[in-house]
């Protein structure tokens, strides 16, 4: 799957695609019935398939201060396009110039002169244009007057509810990485390099693999059991710890993963986690002893979940 952007038209092979729209954070079961609605009818039409994101997220370009939020990489979102069929992703570089453009003006600079597109498929609340002017119906009339056809994707409920981002973020929040998965399709996961600490779980038993929260979605603070997926492609259970380690000082806000019979070095290597259980929240013990009794604790019941 190649990665383009929309600083300039795309390949000559890739024009004329089938384009699938929207910021797809989570690539959830709407999103990929969005995506998969836009293969099948590439596929069916003889024209490459494409999925076009935006970065940074809209709402972070609008409310900068606004904590983070995100489900997903564009590195994540590019793995699961392109399991979904996609022929290529282009991702739209949210900017000033671009939150300036009219609906109109994004649907002739960016969909026709950019992409050359076939077709565009979105869900049915999609937006665009400046101030959020163009909808769904407004996509259409411009896709009959510039060459295009667009179609709708009706929203996708489960259990009676309309899946959507919101709903995954409010799991999460709420420490039912399970709720999340049904939605996704797939557990939640963190994907980032492995840093240097402390090494205090090393001095315990435990090592660990840290890493940087960054940009995701600050999810509750706890023990999770895990799965590590390294580049290599090993696949390893686990148990992290999620949020600030109240009972080391100073807090530091990391996930700090610690892989069943793993004895290798991870450093500086980017891997992704998967986080499968809660199983409780953070707690401040009086001594490292306490915490060491604990962490086996949590280690054996996060054994017994993974398997």
């Amino acid at each position: 799957m190649e990665r383009l952007d929309n600083a300039a038209p795309v390949p000559a092979a890739l024009r004329g695609g089938i384009v699938a729209l929207g910021n797809f954070d989570g690539f959830h079961l709407g999103h990929q019935a969005v995506v998969g609605r836009a293969v099948e009818r590439a596929r069916a039409e003889g024209r490459p398939a494409i999925v076009a994101t935006f970065d940074p997220h809209p709402q972070r370009y609008f409310q900068p201060a606004s904590a983070p939020f995100r489900l997903t990489t564009l590195d994540q979102r590019a793995a699961l396009f392109a399991q979904a069929g996609a022929d290529a992703m282009l991702v739209f570089r949210f900017d000033a110039a671009l939150a300036g453009l009219s609906a109109r003006e994004f649907a002739e600079a960016q969909l026709v002169d950019v992409l050359g597109a076939g077709g565009v498929v979105t869900g049915n609340d999609f937006t665009f244009g400046k101030g959020r002017e163009g909808d769904v119906a407004t996509l259409a009339a411009l896709g009959e007057a510039l060459g295009f056809a667009a179609q709708v994707v009706d929203p996708v409920t489960l259990d009676g509810e309309t899946v959507s981002s919101s709903r995954i973020r409010q799991y999460l929040r709420d420490g039912d990485p399970r709720g999340a998965a049904r939605l996704l399709t797939r557990p939640f996961a963190i994907a980032g390099a492995v840093q240097h600490g402390a090494k205090l779980g090393r001095t315990l038993g435990y090592p660990t693999a840290n890493m940087d929260l960054a940009n995701y979605l600050r999810l509750a603070y706890g023990i999770y059991a895990v799965r590590g997926r390294l580049p290599d492609g090993r696949v390893l259970d686990g148990v992290a710890n999620l949020g600030i380690r109240p009972s080391i000082e100073p807090p530091i806000e990391l996930l700090e993963s610690y892989f069943f019979d793993f004895a290798g070095d991870l450093y500086g290597q980017a891997i992704e986690v998967e986080l499968i259980d809660y199983l409780r929240p953070e707690a401040k013990f009086d001594s490292l002893d306490a915490l060491k009794v604990q962490m086996h604790a949590d280690a054996e019941r996060a054994r017994a979940l993974l398997a």
